[in-house]
């Protein structure tokens, strides 16, 4: 199989500056002349940033407000930039990007942008000529508490609209420079605001003083705590979302990544640390050529002002969702900066001092040196990415796969968000005209559809399809694997040959006419296969409407339905003049229609007053957040519940759990975490709770506590930490690839579902792919119904797993189920949630949410 790009050494840059390994002796004093020297020239009529904001950068953090309010000035002032807002965040702040160039360029936006756009069209054989500006897209801020980046942008969006050198002439004569200051705003201000709020006058360089340590969550991540350098590919928020939509409009040449590390660190730019898969899919060029010719700009920059600097050592490109990597998969250079943060106004360190301003100065001259050797290499970026869209093709016809078809049967929405995903990475998809039955799987009209391989997105088809098992190096900065498609948990097949059958090229799809009940029906039926049924179902549950699942498949006036439809009886238990209006608006806010049905006999299976039909109860959930606990998991059960369920959830601060009235709560989420600050008397609380009735749910790292406080009566596999290597002697310089491979990075697996279970009502198949990040794992139940899902003999679908940790996976468990008192434990050794983006595991999340309390462990 290809595999994913790598990233490949190059020769040691390393400069001993100030003084040895010092960041800098004394702070740098924010002012004008700190970032920009005494000498340069610019515009009077454009205001500088300090003037304008009322303090000099780096003086404090600047407000995402008081960002917005001066990007818009430069554009009301100047004829040389434009500002576009693209979207807005979940709380409300706008996203912006900034075009600056020479004002001719500025007026001939749209006919630059489709020049550009002929220049990715591979069936176009013309290069721009050079008079065509190289596009270059300067992106920072997207994690909210690693702010350099954002204040750098102010002051390079100054020195490219204002400035009067020869050299920022030539910058806007040969580029449109696009700056999206803050691609996190809601973080940023999260942090900016405890940043502020803390400052010291004068100011305090100790690192334990709380200027440098926000509490938990702290300002990484956005609204719902999601890492958005992790988004670009899988398009879950807003924010990614709309930055996609502009990215696929303009296909910039060049774009950065700017971020921040420790404190102790230095300054990193590319090229990255070889890693990966032993094909990669990327050509040489990108991760050679370009970055060497990069490289020496970067280089340059930093022996001039002195700061240390390394690369090749850390991070790595193999996953294609960051802000330095899905841009090379467009025919761009995306470049990763890692900058030491100073966490605040000054930290002192053992090697000095780090100052916010110098933190910010690195980033303001390497944004320029990006544009620097964007435009001495104009013609070399203009000829690499024609040439990346005509090796897709080449490189597709080569490829004994010639399309992939996919299709799901049952769960039309969840078909439909992963077409919308498709479409918004400008995948061509095309729907089946036939019925294709390939290797015992049919794909119908309407239910399945084609990408076929060779297209310009060939590389994209293959980050979403292919899956791979060999790899030059098992230290992974992220996941080793994100086959779509097995996120979202859709049947699927490689094809050796191209599909003829299929329609035109798939628009953005429309909405769904929905029927409307018109008369009052002996009872209706709410199908549990479609994604968005919970979110009916709980709407349902709100407003006091009765609700019962079916445990048993039933045939009710000719239709069969599953075991975990939704039975909602009219007559006298749900006798109310409003019913029909109230089914009607469900249906509206969910997009689920109900099955009215005249007769509570089946013609097979249940009829409808057995007693397998359960009563269902609202819904009430907690969960525990707060310092200890996994905010990434929190915000994953967070997003879900509430923007695809409309379900809200009670985030309880693990300090105040001596306050929670547990009799208002009916369900426990506890996600990865410590949880180290409960005593004895806390684990009695929630286990007499649980006791009563109550339905606990963990994940991962929660799991392996609630074994390990014997809240139920299961077992972890154990490992001795030495288990995958023993304890022969090896050379110091291997211990960091030896923990690498200890640990489990992230890989996409196969689960056996029991789909007579109540935690898989709604799934079809009981192949199952999940996706795994934890060195958790469980034995099988000693009660042999309480295994939901069981890995399998040879579970491996995709990514990196040390072959001691996959002899220790093969059938071990994945979800049990266990018995406390009158109540139950739902144990997952996986997040479900994983980023949002796995459509095909949130419904056993669902499940356990919904059905818990009606599961019975005999």
């Amino acid at each position: 199989m290809n595999a994913h790009f790598l990233r490949v050494s190059l020769s040691c840059i390393l400069l001993l500056g100030l003084s040895a390994y010092a960041q800098e002796k004394t702070p740098g004093k924010a002012n004008h002349t700190y970032y920009f020297g005494e000498t340069a020239a610019f515009d009077e009529a454009i205001p500088k940033p300090g003037d304008f904001l009322n303090h000099e950068i780096g003086s404090r953090h600047t407000r995402h407000d008081e960002m917005v309010a001066y990007f818009r000035e430069l554009s009301r002032v100047s004829d040389r930039a434009s500002l576009e807002i693209l979207g807005h965040t979940y709380e409300g702040r706008p996203l912006m990007m900034l075009a600056i160039s020479a004002p001719e360029h500025i007026q001939q936006l749209a006919s630059i942008q489709e020049t550009q756009q002929k220049l990715v069209d591979p069936s176009l054989p013309e290069i721009p000529d050079a008079t065509h500006p190289v596009l270059v897209n300067l992106g920072y801020n997207v994690h909210g508490n690693e702010p350099s980046g954002g204040e750098a942008a102010l002051l390079t969006a100054y020195y490219l609209v204002a400035g009067e050198s020869e050299e920022a002439k030539k910058f806007r004569q040969e580029a449109v420079v696009f700056i999206d200051p803050v691609i996190n705003p809601d973080g940023r201000d999260r942090h900016t605001h405890w940043a502020n709020m803390h400052q010291g006058t004068p100011l305090v360089s100790d690192p334990l003083d709380r200027e440098h340590n926000e509490a938990w969550p702290g300002g990484r991540t956005n609204h719902y705590w999601f890492d958005l350098n992790r988004d670009w590919l899988l398009a879950v928020h807003p924010e990614s979302q709309s930055k996609l939509a502009w990215y696929h409009q303009w296909y910039p040449n060049v774009v950065t990544d700017f971020h921040e590390m420790g404190t102790s660190s230095h300054y990193f730019f590319e090229p990255m640390k070889a890693i990966g898969s032993k094909d990669p899919i990327m050509p040489k060029e990108n991760y050679t050529t370009l970055n060497d010719k990069f490289a020496a700009y970067f280089e340059g920059a930093m022996n001039q002002l002195g700061s240390l600097y390394f690369s090749k050592e850390r991070f790595d490109g193999t996953y294609p969702g960051y802000g330095s990597s899905y841009p090379d998969l467009q025919g761009g250079l995306g470049i990763l900066f890692e900058q030491a943060s100073s966490r605040g106004l000054l930290q002192k360190t053992r090697m000095g001092y780090v100052g916010f301003p110098f933190t910010i100065r690195n980033q303001y001259t390497n944004s320029l040196a990006t544009v620097r050797a964007a435009v001495a290499e104009k013609a070399y970026l203009f000829q690499y990415q024609k040439d990346f869209f005509k090796s897709a093709l080449s490189r597709a016809q080569a490829d004994p796969v010639k399309a992939y078809v996919f299709g799901e049967k049952a769960d039309n929405s969840r078909l439909r968000a992963f077409l919308q995903m498709l479409m918004r990475h400008q995948i061509e998809v095309r729907p089946c005209t036939r019925t294709m039955t390939i290797n015992g799987t049919s794909y119908e009209p309407g239910e399945a559809y084609v990408v076929p391989t060779f297209q310009p997105q060939y590389r994209m088809v293959q980050s979403m399809f292919e899956t791979y098992d060999e790899y030059r190096d098992s230290v992974f900065y992220d996941a080793s694997a994100w086959s779509l498609v097995n996120a979202y948990g859709l049947a699927y097949q490689a094809m050796k040959r191209p599909v003829s059958d299929v329609g035109d090229v798939l628009s953005p799809s429309v909405a769904v006419d929905l029927p409307t009940l018109e008369e009052k029906a002996y009872g209706y039926i709410l199908p549990w296969e479609d994604y968005f049924a919970p979110k009916a179902l709980y709407s349902l549950l709100q407003k006091g409407i009765k609700a019962k699942v079916a445990f048993r498949p039933f045939q009710v006036e000719g239709k069969s339905f599953s075991a975990g439809s939704i039975f909602i009886p009219g007559g006298p238990i749900n006798d109310s003049p409003e019913l029909l209006a109230q089914l009607n608006a469900v249906t509206t806010a969910s997009g689920q229609a109900f099955i009215p049905v005249q007769t509570g006999y089946s013609q097979a299976g249940l009829d409808l007053g057995s007693t397998y039909f359960r009563p269902l109860d609202l819904p009430k959930a907690l969960m525990m957040v707060g310092e200890g606990v996994s905010g990434y998991e929190a915000g994953e059960v967070w997003h879900v519940l509430d923007r695809r369920v409309a379900m809200p959830i009670t985030k309880v601060d693990m300090t105040d759990f001596n306050r929670i009235r547990w009799a208002d709560y009916n369900t426990l989420v506890l996600v990865s975490g410590r949880y180290s600050q409960w005593g004895e008397a806390e684990i009695k609380r929630i286990k007499d709770w649980i006791s009563t009735g109550g339905t606990l749910i963990t994940t991962r790292q929660a799991t392996q506590w609630a074994i390990q406080k014997k809240l139920v009566d299961e077992k972890l596999i154990s490992q001795p930490k030495d288990s995958l290597f023993g304890d022969k002697r090896r050379p110091f310089a291997q211990a960091e690839e030896v923990r690498g491979k200890q640990q489990l990075g992230g890989a996409i697996l196969q689960v056996d579902l029991d789909l007579t279970h109540p935690l898989a009502f709604g799934y079809r198949r009981s192949s199952l792919p999940i996706y795994l990040n934890t060195r958790v794992f469980l034995k099988p139940s000693k009660n042999p119904y309480s295994t939901v899902a069981q890995y399998t003999a040879a579970p491996h679908l995709d990514g990196y797993v040390a072959q001691a940790n996959l002899d220790s996976l093969k059938n071990s468990a994945a979800v049990l189920v266990s018995s406390v008192g009158q109540g139950r434990a739902i144990m997952f050794a996986f997040n479900p949630n994983f980023r949002g983006s796995w459509w095909g595991t949130n419904k056993l999340f669902f499940n356990a949410i919904f059905f818990g309390s009606r599961v019975f462990v005999p």
